[in-house]
């Protein structure tokens, strides 16, 4: 055998022993490279991007006897700090919901698993919160706190429904930042009862199969990128896809009902509270004791809200059908507390009483003002409150509160959609809008300069309507001590003492707080020489600036409507005389009117302020003119008016 037949073999044989490893490399490169691999993340789903859920199955089925399995598997890929709290799941049960699995995986960069969870390490505390009594609502919770960007969390679980009230939505982008790779979400019900849904932001239609009785419903998306966030923009559901779901007929507990109709839904509602508004003996004699010497309905009604606010304080009571049925009216009687329901059924019971109807009704408080769907019946709610049909003057009632007049409700449940409940059923209510005439805010200042720059302040002021809101809550929740460490906190001051403050109630339908205040405010003007520099708008600057954005892609979503007036007079030192003086601002925009002027009369500055601001909707091309509107007021505010000695001026 010759030489170079023996070097051709063996370079041969070395080729094939290299191109061997190279392919066994590659396939433990592979291998290694799991299917959460970071490398497998399309590019264009990591701009503006937090975290990527990488893949999301969820399926709810319903079975014949009204219970429900849910399914939910879905893993996050986190990138950075801001996307943590993805890499964090939890799960709520309670009577009516039971968790039976809860599982939970940790990958690195390369798809490699890290770790799972163990039992131990699942979290498993109260939902109680604060103002609950009694709550059978717990969580499980986990977390990996892994911080070695990227990582990528995966958690499954499985919960059995007692009844089929509630199907969880669908919404595979849950908030801006993060990318969505894939989500499919499957929903099995018994074609005999017909699956509702409504969709936002999604091509197509589901792919819907049916087999052996059930109907099998799809949807899935993929590739979706990161949003980002933009000032006032319209609620979630407009801008990224969700479906909205319920079954035609459903169960909770020993109750029947259906989401056909709002008709429908409120004569399960009414028959949920059926009943339960008998009022013990005692409390009947009590109620005719209090109104039957009046002759006006409203100010029964006044007199017995009163009496209901005096005798009874609001306590969350949630335990199992009990989250949704209220308790009834001699309950309250007794212990003298009661959830939303339980205290709106209360008053309902006394108004009842003295032959006053009423109509209980169901709200969404403290969410965006467009979240229920007019066109969409389901339970959508998380309150309740009352009112009393009067008219063209409805009065309202809010139940839960100790501190409000009857007749007004206030921020959280104001000028939104609502479903009253009756006998023959439920309809779509709309409830009163506080309007930028109404949400006033008037100050009088009457204050003092002297020649070391210490301001002597008197202030007059009235709040309106939700304007005067939280202020209500600190007055008549706070010790006076309290309520003065709060002011000494929050005035837009410097460094300041408060030296008196009173306040007084107007317990109407727009309700009224008339505040006075002295204040000593310290190096509130700079005197530099002979130069006197000093800010005429002592109390109300606002703060709001944007930055501009030639690419705004929403519209304007603006809920603020309120009108705050201002007289400021400001005695000066003797001996100054004006060296420059700000020229009037006035603005009009689609947003708001603003306008403030300030003038010397002998040693006194008189300043004054009016601005109003405006709620609506308005086109993204209007975004930049809004940030020029907030910058002229922000620079307005703080213009300076700079004052001469005398002396010095009479030397030129």
């Amino acid at each position: 055998m010759s030489r170079s037949f023996l070097k051709r073999r063996n370079s041969m044989r070395w080729r094939l022993i290299i191109l061997l490893c190279i392919i066994s490399m590659t396939s433990l490169a592979h291998a290694a490279e799991g299917d959460y691999a970071f490398s497998k993340i399309p590019a264009g789903l990591l701009k503006n991007a937090s975290a990527v859920k990488r893949a999301e199955e969820m399926t709810f089925e319903i079975t014949p006897a009204n219970k429900a399995i849910y399914r939910h598997r879905i893993a996050f890929t986190i990138l950075n700090e801001q996307g943590d709290n993805w890499a964090y799941f939890s799960e709520w049960y309670d009577k009516l919901r039971s968790i039976e699995v809860f599982e939970g995986t940790l990958f690195d960069a390369g798809g490699k698993k890290i770790k799972s969870l163990k039992r131990s390490d699942i979290k498993d505390v109260s939902g109680t919160d604060e103002i609950s009594l009694a709550d059978d609502n717990r969580v499980k919770w986990h977390s990996f706190f892994y911080k070695n960007y990227p990582y990528t969390v995966e958690y499954e679980v499985e919960v059995r429904y007692k009844g089929t009230m509630f199907i969880p939505d669908w919404t595979p982008m849950q908030k801006s930042m993060m990318a969505v790779q894939q989500s499919r979400l499957t929903m099995i019900t018994p074609a005999a009862n017909p699956l509702r849904y409504k969709m936002f932001n999604y091509a197509g239609e589901p792919v819907i199969t049916e087999d052996k009785g059930n109907k099998t419903y799809s949807w899935e998306v993929k590739d979706m990128p990161a949003v980002m966030s933009e000032y006032a923009s319209p609620s979630w559901r407009e801008i990224t896809t969700s479906v909205m779901l319920a079954s035609e007929h459903f169960v909770i507990g020993d109750y029947e009902g259906s989401n056909a109709s709002w008709k429908d839904f409120g004569k399960f509602e009414f028959d949920m509270k059926k009943g339960r508004d008998a009022l013990p003996d005692d409390l009947k004699q009590k109620v005719h004791q209090l109104t039957d010497h009046l002759n006006d309905p409203k100010e029964k009604v006044r007199v017995l809200y009163e009496f209901m606010q005096q005798n009874s304080r609001y306590v969350s009571i949630q335990l199992g059908i009990g989250g949704w049925q209220p308790f009834d009216a001699k309950y309250v009687a007794a212990r003298k507390y009661g959830d939303c329901k339980a205290l709106s059924n209360f008053m309902y019971a006394l108004l009842k009483e003295a032959g006053i109807r009423s109509v209980y009704t169901l709200i969404s408080g403290d969410v965006p003002r467009d979240y229920l769907l007019v066109d969409f019946p389901r339970s959508q709610f998380n309150h309740v409150i009352l009112f009393v049909p009067d008219g063209q003057d409805t009065i309202w009632l809010e139940c839960t509160s100790q501190t409000k007049p009857a007749g007004y409700l206030g921020g959280p449940t104001a000028n939104r959609y609502a479903l009253a409940v009756e006998e023959n059923g439920g309809t779509i209510v709309r409830t009163p809008v506080y309007s930028v005439k109404e949400n006033m805010q008037v100050r009088k200042i009457k204050a003092t300069l002297d020649n070391e720059a210490t301001l002597k302040v008197n202030m007059a002021a009235t709040y309106q309507a939700m304007q005067q809101d939280v202020l209500r809550s600190l007055i008549n929740e706070l010790s006076k001590d309290k309520l003065k460490d709060r002011l000494q906190e929050e005035l837009d001051l410097g460094t300041y003492d408060i030296d008196r403050f009173d306040y007084r109630e107007e317990k109407k339908i727009l309700p009224v707080i008339h505040e006075s205040l002295d204040i000593t405010v310290s190096n509130y003007a700079t005197i530099t020489g002979k130069r006197l520099f000093i800010t005429p708008n002592i109390m109300t600057r606002s703060y709001r600036k944007l930055s501009q954005d030639t690419a705004r892609k929403y519209d304007l979503q603006l809920e603020s409507e309120y009108t705050d007036i201002d007289t400021t007079e400001i005695e000066l030192p003797k001996g100054y005389e004006a060296e420059a003086m700000p020229q009037d601002v006035t603005m009009s925009t689609p947003f708001g009117k603003y306008h403030c002027s300030v003038k010397l009369k002998g040693n006194k500055l008189w300043y004054y302020r009016h601005i109003e601001m405006y709620g609506g909707r308005f086109p993204a091309n209007q975004y930049n003119e809004l940030v020029k509107f907030y910058e002229m007021v922000y620079k307005a505010d703080r213009n300076k008016v700079v004052l001469l000695k005398n002396d010095t001026l009479k030397a030129f």
